[in-house]
């Protein structure tokens, strides 16, 4: 049996992800959006809360396609209000319209929302080697850092926190521990 970190071995849908995305670097804009929202709504709450609700999420927010979240209007968010199968806080929904907006913006400056976040740890990502799961950091300098620029273009819910859940599930960090199948593997994608 392979040896996989904790928290990845919950239930079925804990340890596909685990297994299959967490770590992985990620490089499409749009999966990064998608990864971004996502974690947005986790602030306060579980992960598995929202990864339980994720293809719910994908339907009411079309495909996370940011472009089209850009242009959510108030008829729009009432809806998703309504929308019991996924999580329907009112500030969150708000933020990701506004998220979407500024998501644009930042792939309009860079050429890519990935070229933008990726800037911040050279295209390479961070290798960690933490051994139990109380080693993992909550966040670190880097993600207070990106929080900051985030925040002073206009983003909301992206508080450090947010920011390292964010690096850590598209790859900019490995923290998989190091006994854990797959800490090596995913190095092997770099």
């Amino acid at each position: 049996m392979c040896k996989r970190c904790d928290w990845g071995t919950k239930n079925d849908l804990m340890i596909k992800y685990h297994d299959e995305e967490w770590g992985v670097p990620l490089h499409d804009d749009q999966k990064l959006f998608e990864f971004f929202v996502l974690e947005g709504f986790q602030a306060g709450l579980s992960w598995q809360i929202v990864l339980n609700k994720r293809e719910n999420f994908r339907l009411a927010f079309d495909q996370f396609k940011p472009e089209i979240v850009a242009r959510y209007n108030q008829e729009k968010l009432d809806e998703l209000v309504q929308n019991k199968s996924i999580i329907r806080n009112k500030m969150k929904l708000a933020a990701c319209v506004n998220n979407a907006q500024r998501f644009i913006e930042i792939q309009k400056e860079f050429g890519s929302f990935d070229t933008y976040i990726w800037g911040f740890v050279d295209c390479k990502p961070i290798v960690n080697a933490f051994k139990t799961q109380s080693e993992l950091p909550a966040k670190t300098e880097l993600s207070d850092r990106i929080s900051e620029d985030l925040k002073k273009r206009g983003f909301k819910f992206v508080g450090s926190t947010v920011i390292y859940a964010h690096m850590q599930a598209t790859g900019m960090v490995n923290d998989h521990l190091v006994d854990c199948f797959r800490y090596s593997e995913v190095q092997k994608l770099y």
